[in-house]
């Protein structure tokens, strides 16, 4: 009898632990967590593996610190030349193209220009403008556009404040305030209904925002990485790139597969 005991409570066990689900760790940017386009899509991963999938959502940089200590599977991210010198030193296995949308300018009202120059022009003459200040992929965008366009942040006044803050913070505090900044397509869209902000200027082409996925370095945190390397195939994969193809949002879609 303590034989037939035993032997249930083993089948028992080994059930379990069938049954058990394993988990994923990713790291990704307040943008792309903010846009809705993961909660759309992420459940479709976790019912196909039987995976429980964690979110930390930071800005880019923070992502990319994160990854570089071992405290990620994966990264979702969009800031190509930081992405590339992630890699490159040895902190991400490797790295694929998953998608993209565009930046865009918004404020209290339509920006009467007719480009990138214009706008920068305008907005530092003119208005006040919220930056995120925090090294996410968005400022990263933001200053670079400054830059080549003959700027330096370091010598502008009072018009320009940093908040420090994910983009939906920034989003939300640019509205209260009423001053200009520089937003993903997705996220702004996304909280439109709570914002009293129209869209200042926008160029698809000039102001392309790409999306990358990293699987770190397994060697950083001594985690079993099967489950990353099926995540990583995963979202490549034809078909969950045209399910990202079908995510909008007020009519509009929000993301553009790269396959």
């Amino acid at each position: 009898m303590r034989k037939v005991i035993v032997l249930i409570n083993f089948v028992l066990i080994v059930f379990l632990s069938s049954c058990s689900k394993q988990e994923l760790l990713i790291v990704t940017t307040t943008s792309l967590d903010n846009s809705g386009l993961l909660a759309y899509i992420i459940p479709v991963f976790e019912e196909e593996y039987n995976v429980k999938v964690k979110i930390v959502a930071l800005g880019t940089g923070a992502a990319l610190e994160l990854g570089e200590m071992g405290e990620a599977d994966i990264l979702l991210v969009h800031a190509y030349d930081s992405e590339i010198a992630f890699v490159n030193a040895g902190y991400g296995e490797k790295r694929s193209n998953i998608m993209y949308n565009d930046f865009i300018f918004v404020g209290p009202e339509t920006l009467d220009t007719a480009n990138l120059s214009e706008t920068l022009t305008e907005i530092s003459e003119n208005y006040d403008f919220y930056s995120r200040g925090d090294n996410s992929g968005t400022h990263t965008k933001e200053l670079s556009l400054w830059t080549e366009n003959g700027y330096d942040v370091s010598t502008f006044g009072e018009w320009y404040k940093e908040t420090g803050q994910s983009m939906g913070s920034t989003l939300t505090m640019t509205s209260l305030s009423q001053f200009y900044t520089l937003t993903d397509r997705a996220t702004y869209l996304s909280m439109l209904d709570n914002l009293d902000l129209v869209i200042a200027y926008q160029n698809r082409e000039e102001l392309k925002n790409q999306y990358g996925v990293i699987k770190v370095n397994p060697e950083l945190h001594n985690r079993d990485d099967r489950v990353a390397d099926l995540f990583y195939d995963w979202i490549i994969r034809d078909d969950i790139q045209d399910l990202i193809g079908t995510y909008e949002g007020y009519g509009e879609q929000l993301f553009f597969p790269n396959s």
